[in-house]
């Protein structure tokens, strides 16, 4: 099947000849070549043509190369490897059958994420003797172990709890035909990679390796190296790039403010469904608990929650019975959700490239969707940076209709966010920011002012500008 893979440890890093070229013509995945099984369940989903990352990867995989795919979330990357695993592996159904000896293993970062890999494992081969688990952190190891014992053709696995049955002789992982490392870059950042370097000494030395990542660094080129044997490349959407169809904006807003106008949007726009990122568990929790308290249904899921809560909270999400879900950008990892139509940034992560995983949330699969950034003066320097990077300029709002709540809690000192100006009490300060839909500079207030209005003994409110 692998067209005599050699071991390939010492490879240096280089792409095949066939690497960047372009698919020259728009095909349709009946152009792939999968099995009809595959194609069924290609076609009861409504679909007609891959995604760009898809119809490159497909092929490659199908021919045994080894693959390195750029490939952010929403572009289609977990069908561009399971798909035609599947299709291998039932192509050539296993000779002897091992308690715990996986043909092909997935690694991802988090718990979300093996979990929405093998869900859709097991959507593509519905119609396939293809047996999938997958096992991660959180939970109890017996069932995990359970499972295992029974014929397991695809293990999807986080690191940690891998090596875990490793230890504990549940897993034998020296059949392993095909090895993915799905969202290899994030991996990296939480610090996998010495348990990535244990799991590959216990791979066999002929394999087919694929590594997905949605950005290139010198880490990930490192780790290629090591791993891939003249891949074949193949890429999606770029790594700095957003969907054309996600509506961008900035809200400036002080930080004290930004629970309250996140409360008046979801209400006054009657949003039904809104994905919330935070930097902090602890924030997370926080904005959770106070749109509770504005009547708005919402969970959080971040890494401090145990997985049967983040499993609870991530289906009422699906489902509907809970509005707004709030999360980290690390617990946000495989919340993969068809036409999620709005995405806030409550607060901007520290690095651009997250900005663009976040956001990459919605506007997937031809829909559009909206993607909202609450921004604090403090936040400005990312701000700029995220534009940078994008290579754009976000629009920024001020809302007219928006006056905070009376009982706002009073201004923490160092923000320096009340202040008495000609009669009005302010919130927020001065900040000098481009206004990309007029074109010049402005100064606007981050939050809104209180107008005393004593001629008719009545207060009148009206928002800074």
């Amino acid at each position: 099947m692998f067209k005599n893979k050699k071991n390939y440890a010492a490879e240096p890093f280089k792409l095949s000849d066939n690497a960047n070229k372009e698919t020259e013509k728009e095909v349709g995945f009946k152009d792939l070549n999968l099995s009809k099984p595959l194609m069924q369940v290609i076609a009861d989903a409504g679909y007609e043509n891959p995604t760009p990352v898809q119809a490159k990867a497909i092929p490659a995989v199908l021919s045994g190369s080894d693959l390195l795919a750029g490939a952010q979330t929403g572009t289609g990357k977990t069908a561009a490897f399971t798909l035609p695993i599947l299709h291998l592996l039932s192509e050539k159904p296993a000779a002897v059958f091992r308690s715990g000896r996986p043909r092909c293993l997935v690694l991802a970062p988090t718990r979300e994420l093996a979990a929405q890999v093998e869900e859709s494992v097991k959507t593509y081969g519905k119609y396939l003797p293809i047996k999938s688990t997958a096992v991660f952190g959180g939970m109890s190891i017996v069932p995990q172990i359970k499972a295992l014992r029974r014929n397991v053709d695809i293990l999807v696995a986080t690191p940690g709890r891998l090596l875990d049955h490793v230890g504990q002789k549940t897993v034998d992982l020296s059949g392993v035909e095909i090895f993915v490392l799905d969202e290899a870059d994030r991996m990296l950042d939480m610090g996998f990679i010495v348990d990535i370097k244990k799991i590959i000494a216990l791979l066999p030395k002929q394999r087919q390796n694929l590594l997905f990542s949605a950005t290139f660094s010198e880490k990930i080129k490192t780790l290629s190296a090591t791993v891939l044997h003249n891949p074949v490349f193949a890429e999606g959407a770029k790594h700095n790039a957003a969907s054309e169809l996600i509506d961008q904006s900035v809200h400036l807003v002080s930080q004290r403010l930004k629970s309250h106008l996140l409360s008046h949007l979801i209400r006054h726009h009657k949003w039904k469904q809104v994905l919330i990122f935070t930097r902090t568990k602890n924030g997370a929790n926080r904005l959770a608990d106070k749109l509770a308290a504005d009547g708005i249904s919402a969970s959080a899921i971040h890494g401090n929650k145990s997985q049967p809560a983040r499993t609870k909270a991530l289906a009422q999400f699906k489902d509907g019975s809970v509005t707004a879900l709030v999360a980290t950008d690390v617990a946000s990892r495989g919340i993969d959700i068809d036409r999620l139509p709005h995405v806030v940034n409550f607060e901007l992560p520290n690095m651009a490239e997250d900005y663009v995983h976040r956001i990459g949330r919605t506007g997937r699969a031809g829909s559009s969707g909206k993607a909202i950034s609450l921004v604090d003066k403090e936040e400005l320097r990312y701000l700029k940076e995220i534009e940078r990077f994008i290579k754009r300029e976000i629009p920024k709002v001020l809302f007219d209709s928006f006056v905070p709540p009376a009982n706002l809690p009073a201004a923490e000192p160092h923000n320096s966010l009340s202040k008495r100006q000609g009669g009005r009490k302010v919130y927020g300060e001065r900040a000098s920011v481009s206004s990309s839909a007029a074109g010049r500079n402005y100064q606007p207030r981050y939050g809104y002012a209180k107008k005393q209005n004593n001629s008719k003994g009545n207060n009148a409110k009206s928002k800074v500008r």
